[in-house]
């Protein structure tokens, strides 16, 4: 290859294999060392369906591109590589020009848009919760403070068979009110202090806060990318994001059971604004848990506020996690299948100019 067009293939921004003609790996680029979780020495030459598991039938797919010279285009299927679960994806085979033995294939997982499209979607959901938020905190906190009176006034005169019953109002409100505490913190968060942070000192005061509290019956476990640069971010609203995620994963799991924190650069990822522009969030942070998984059907709205797996979850937590990491033009998503639940947190990587400040 010449200098532009090795600049080229290392550049793009989704997997892309050359596959020999006896369906050997004969080259690809760091995007897809990233998707099938490999070096480049590992994968070299190796049976290409060893590594890739596509749920169509891929080998047709190729004798025909290589027959008639041209290209094939095939959307929505599964791709795995055997170490993560499969990912819808669209596929693009080709012949090389100069080697119709050679056939490039790109995937473009749709898992990607399909969640910045979601974590845009939550964002908004949020903004919009928040108004309501603030309403129904405003309006029905002096209500329940005259109900919760009134039913401790009443018990004043009441007998002990009474007295459950007005005892049980003034639980109840009280509940209600904690309740509404939380709408209140919810909507009155203020907007992130952003400044050049270390993301593993953020996730190292989470994680001892959780060994020492509420994840003190599980394992957690660290896999950190020690040369990761900083973030540009608010360290302690970013800390309130991790312990939310850590506590939801350890009421997840049970006792002796296992949370891992995960950290890694993944170079192809770039968030779409809404005024049209670009921004690379090539942080990755992953918070695994054990546990029984995700509701299949909450599972895709798990974001948006109000919408809870918990018995008793009020749905604010992970909406007030989306927005955070929003505000961070940043973006969560969350892969969830038993056994197995992984949010992941995309974050950008701080500018220059806040390094050297």
């Amino acid at each position: 290859m010449t200098n532009r067009t090795q600049a080229l293939w290392v550049s793009l921004p989704i997997p892309a294999l050359i596959v020999s003609g006896d369906n050997l790996i004969a080259d690809l680029n760091p995007a897809a060392e990233t998707f099938m979780n490999g070096s480049l020495r590992s994968l070299l030459n190796a049976p290409l369906w060893d590594k890739l598991m596509v749920d169509a039938p891929l080998e047709e797919a190729f004798s025909r591109v290589r027959n008639n010279f041209s290209p094939l285009f095939i959307n929505d299927v599964d791709v795995g590589t055997g170490e993560r679960a499969p990912v819808l994806c669209n596929l693009q085979i080709a012949p090389l020009v100069d080697n119709p033995d050679l056939v490039l294939l790109l995937i473009e997982p749709r898992e990607i848009a399909g969640r910045l499209g979601r974590s845009m979607q939550s964002k908004s959901a949020a903004k919009s919760a928040i108004g309501m938020a603030e309403m129904l905190a405003h309006e029905i906190k002096n209500p329940l403070a005259g109900i919760t009176g009134a039913a401790q006034l009443l018990s004043m005169n009441l007998k002990n068979g009474d007295l459950e019953l007005t005892d049980l109002i003034v639980a109840e409100s009280r509940r209600i009110v904690k309740l509404l505490e939380q709408v209140e913190q919810f909507g009155n968060l203020s907007p992130p202090i952003r400044k050049a942070v270390n993301i593993h000192d953020v996730l190292e005061r989470a994680r001892k806060s959780a060994t020492v509290g509420f994840g003190a019956h599980m394992t957690i476990r660290e896999s950190y990318d020690p040369s990761l640069p900083n973030t540009y971010a608010d360290a302690d609203q970013l800390l309130q994001v991790f312990l939310n995620l850590l506590k939801n994963a350890a009421e997840a799991g049970a006792d002796g059971g296992e949370i891992q924190i995960r950290t890694f650069y993944e170079l192809s990822l770039r968030l779409r604004k809404q005024d049209g522009s670009g921004t690379s969030v090539p942080l990755q942070i992953e918070i695994i848990d054990d546990g029984p998984g995700l509701p299949p059907e909450i599972s895709g709205e798990i974001f948006e506020p109000f919408v809870s797996g918990k018995e008793n979850g009020t749905g604010l937590g992970l909406a007030l996690v989306s927005k955070i990491i929003s505000e961070h033009d940043g973006w969560i998503a969350v892969d969830s299948v038993p056994g197995r639940t992984v949010f992941r947190i995309s974050l950008p990587v701080a500018p220059r100019t806040e390094e050297i400040s």
